[in-house]
């Protein structure tokens, strides 16, 4: 186990996926909770880093701020009562939004960060339900073979015949207000297993006639026994590295459902996916709002691309064939 650690830490890719992978987790963990927000803008969609101006009526007690927007061109303006200079301070006349905000004039930031934890949790839950119903499924249909073997592998293809993506949207569409980010990670997780049972099970049926396998039947091991004792502890590294595939494909299809509407509904349910339809529905591409979009969506290529990384090089070490 040692020597397969120093051989994946030589690997570029790997550490370069570990890298990404890992300061997206952390951002996603850590960074609602220790960035503080900038005060909500009055002005919709504002670019990162706006050039502001500022006027001071000491005499009425009022400032009037505006924001330029794209070159030159004033986006808006605003006169705003405070009490005193001091106050004025805090007053989102003087905030700093590093990447922009919303269409409701919120911190794009926070609301990545949010997002970026949500989609994650979305994609880890979705992962871990996949990969657990394709592994039993393919270890028990390539360990008994037969009739039992025939009957997982038709209800595997069944499942595959029918695009998991169509099946998501339809059963998505059928919970109109209550979608949750929970409730979305399951529906991945039932709609994209097949692919890991039809893996898995290839591998299981090349083990079923190995020597260990045939000792252990000898020595009065039951099934159960022989899958989850003499054959899973060999697939393990096969199965984590489909597990890590799962884990990119459902911050993929929660992402594609949020852009045609059908992602998580409801109060702190933002994610990427919903991040990029509500700049879709505000018109934010053909505006000229590219603030609105292209953060999430390059995080989302970040997240996947870091975990392609890191497959592609645990399959460089875990299989002999590549490494020759």
């Amino acid at each position: 186990m040692l020597k397969l650690l120093k051989n994946l830490i030589k690997e570029p890719m790997f550490v370069i996926g570990v890298f990404l992978f890992l300061t997206t987790v952390f951002a996603g963990l850590l960074g609602p909770s220790l960035y503080t927000p900038q005060p909500r803008s009055e002005f919709g969609y504002e670019a990162p880093l706006a050039p502001r101006g500022i006027e001071v009526d000491l005499s009425k007690n009022t400032i009037t701020h505006w924001v330029v927007h794209r070159g030159d061109t004033l986006y808006a303006k605003e006169t705003i009562k405070k009490d005193s200079l001091g106050n004025m301070l805090n007053n989102t006349a003087l905030a700093k939004y590093w990447i922009g905000t919303d269409n409701l004039g919120q911190d794009y930031v926070a609301l990545l960060l949010r997002g970026l934890q949500n989609s994650l949790y979305v994609g880890l839950l979705a992962g871990v339900i996949a990969t657990t119903i394709g592994t039993l499924v393919g270890l028990f249909a390539g360990f008994k073979g037969g009739i039992i073997d025939d009957i997982l592998n038709m209800f595997t293809n069944l499942f595959i015949v029918i695009p998991s993506f169509v099946v998501l949207v339809l059963v998505s569409t059928s919970f109109p207000q209550g979608r949750s980010l929970t409730l979305i990670a399951v529906l991945i997780g039932f709609t994209t297993w097949p692919w890991t049972a039809r893996s898995v099970r290839a591998q299981a049926a090349s083990l079923r006639g190995r020597d260990h396998i045939s000792l252990a039947r000898i020595n009065g091991a039951s099934n159960l026994q022989i899958i989850f004792k003499h054959i899973l502890p060999y697939l393990a590294s096969y199965v984590f590295m489909v597990f890590i595939m799962q884990v990119a494909s459902g911050i993929l299809s929660e992402s594609a459902i949020s852009m045609i509407g059908l992602g998580p509904l409801g109060e702190g349910a933002t994610s990427l996916g919903v991040i990029l339809n509500t700049a879709k529905n505000q018109s934010a591409i053909t505006d000229g709002l590219w603030w609105g979009i292209f953060p999430a969506a390059i995080v989302i290529t970040v997240i996947v691309f870091a975990l392609y990384l890191l497959n592609n090089s645990m399959e460089g070490v875990f299989n002999p064939r590549l490494r020759k």
